[in-house]
């Protein structure tokens, strides 16, 4: 999944595609880089990042929507609206990647009526907030636990399961170690039975492991991106899209060469 943030302060590319066509082009760029899939998203949810209005998210991302509408991969959108999840599955959006796990009043109700793909995220907090003291007795099994109470909230919604993707949302309400601990049981997740997704690419983590800033994270995002889909995730959301395409097929090669 290809990141293409339409935003003035997202953590590592905020700015550099505010202006619709620049977005288009980047999220074109992924494509041909080998994308699977791209995911616009018109709001920031770095820690301590302000709530935007839904007109502004909706100005942000209809025109990038609109014009991806003959792109050859699906197009998720990136948001915890209902008003803009109704308007970006309206401009064929074939997936809502929600951070909020579709809580928010008739987010559920909303995805119910459609047959779009639904990423259900787990964070502890509000952006805002939830870097402050974000606290666990067992990150692994609070975070599953949560994961699957959605999964059965969608399934009393009447949403098919296949249609179903789960994230543990690394960063969003965790410390270092809380994101490395879930790393490193991410099959645990996985035995939920929902497609897990995974997004690590260049986050603050990866700089507390490396001490590096955000735009010289590549290779520490490559590689978590690796060890996420050894420990079961299906879909890994990254900013770096060739370069982690090739690391993964390297892996598969390996395991297909076991397999012989």
């Amino acid at each position: 999944m290809g990141v293409v943030n339409v935003t003035p302060n997202s953590f590592s590319d905020g700015g550099l595609f505010v202006d619709p066509q620049q977005a288009v082009a980047h999220a074109r760029r992924l494509i041909e880089e080998g994308a699977d899939l791209v995911d616009i998203g018109g709001e920031s949810t770095r820690p301590g990042a302000q709530p935007v209005d839904a007109s502004d998210e909706l100005r942000r991302v209809v025109p990038v929507l609109r014009a991806l509408r003959d792109a050859p991969v699906p197009v998720a959108v990136d948001t915890a609206k209902p008003l803009v999840m109704q308007a970006a599955l309206g401009e064929g959006a074939s997936l809502i990647n929600d951070v909020n796990a579709l809580r928010a009043p008739g987010a559920l109700e909303l995805a119910a009526t459609s047959d779009a793909g639904l990423c259900m995220m787990h964070m502890q907090g509000d952006p805002r907030t939830m870097q402050a003291a974000p606290r666990y007795e067992d990150v692994v099994a609070e975070v599953r636990n949560f994961l699957s109470g959605r999964i059965a909230a969608a399934a009393a919604m009447g949403i098919a399961r296949g249609r179903i993707v789960i994230d543990p949302g690394f960063g969003f309400g965790k410390t270092v170690e809380h994101n490395l601990e879930l790393l490193r049981n991410l099959h645990r997740l996985a035995e939920l039975g929902a497609p897990v997704l995974v997004g690590l690419s260049r986050k603050s983590t990866l700089g507390a492991i490396t001490g590096r800033p955000a735009t010289e994270r590549l290779a520490a995002s490559v590689a978590a991106a690796l060890l996420a889909v050894q420990r079961g995730a299906r879909i890994v959301r990254v900013h770096d899209v060739a370069a982690t395409r090739d690391a993964l097929a390297v892996l598969a090669a390996v395991e297909a060469a076991g397999n012989r």
